[in-house]
């Protein structure tokens, strides 16, 4: 894609407490990872690599002139893409888990050491790549009055998408603040750039009106242990720059590859 796309302007660079971020780790490391600094997917690798305080180089990737070095590495230049020893990892949940694994030294340690519960962990990442987040995009990118579309079907796919919020809630542990308990852990940095980005909904949809039961309550009580976390703050930009990306999606006129499959009625690339 040439520099006349239509998303090629949207995609600067990172900004706010992000921007230090990035400043941060210019310099030269063996560890890489190619970024997109609006990316959710990046941002969960950079929370776990922030919150272990694993040293890395950032690389900022524009989707529409992606560098040789990073189809070198991964062919479908996606981010985001990890280069260790000069090895390639790519897709984003494997890279966390990756990280924990090689960098066992560095805390916190984000997969329990019971294997129940890492097991348990599991399970409920795997409900926020495959319900959670295909739920999230449904309803942001459904367009009313559009093929038929109608407010009880608008209602419908934002029901759709607390469900899932609301099934995740009550398989936390009932204190918390985390969702296994009193420390995070790796299902919560899995779901975290997305919890953080339920704010498009109010801007661009009208809101989600989570109502008032008593899951509502527990969902507020770990969002708020998630925003205020250093990785999550230091790995986010500043709202006004996501808008324009967002307002694409909203729009439904997103050319990422995860809008694409929604528009065609499938799951997370």
């Amino acid at each position: 894609m040439g520099s006349n796309h239509p998303d090629a302007q949207l995609y600067p660079h990172a900004s706010g407490a992000a921007l230090q971020m990035v400043k941060d780790h210019e310099a030269e490391q063996s560890l890489k990872l190619y970024s997109g600094w609006f990316c959710p997917f990046v941002q969960r690798v950079l929370i776990v690599l922030l919150e272990k305080n694993i040293p890395f180089k950032y690389i900022e990737v524009n989707p529409y002139h992606k560098p040789q070095s990073l189809l070198s590495l991964n062919p479908r230049g996606l981010v985001p893409t990890l280069q260790y020893a000069n090895k390639p990892l790519y897709e984003s949940t494997v890279i966390c888990e990756f990280l924990e694994e090689a960098y066992p030294d560095s805390t916190p340690h984000l997969l329990p050491k019971d294997p129940y519960q890492r097991a348990y962990g599991r399970i409920w990442s795997d409900f926020v790549t495959s319900r959670i987040i295909p739920a999230f995009h449904r309803a942001l990118q459904y367009q009313l009055h559009a093929d038929g579309n109608s407010e009880a079907g608008f209602k419908e796919v934002k029901s759709e998408l607390i469900s899932k919020l609301r099934e995740f809630t009550e398989a936390m542990d009932p204190e918390g603040p985390f969702f296994l308990g009193k420390e995070i852990s790796m299902v919560d940095l899995i779901i975290a750039p997305w919890a953080v980005r339920l704010w498009v909904f109010d801007h661009f949809k009208g809101g989600l009106e989570l109502g008032d039961e008593k899951w509502v309550e527990r969902w507020g009580r770990w969002l708020k242990g998630i925003e205020k976390r250093e990785s999550v703050v230091k790995s986010t930009s500043e709202r006004e720059h996501y808008l324009p990306i967002y307002k694409r999606y909203a729009d439904d006129v997103a050319q990422s590859e995860l809008a694409k499959a929604t528009r065609q009625g499938r799951g997370v690339p």
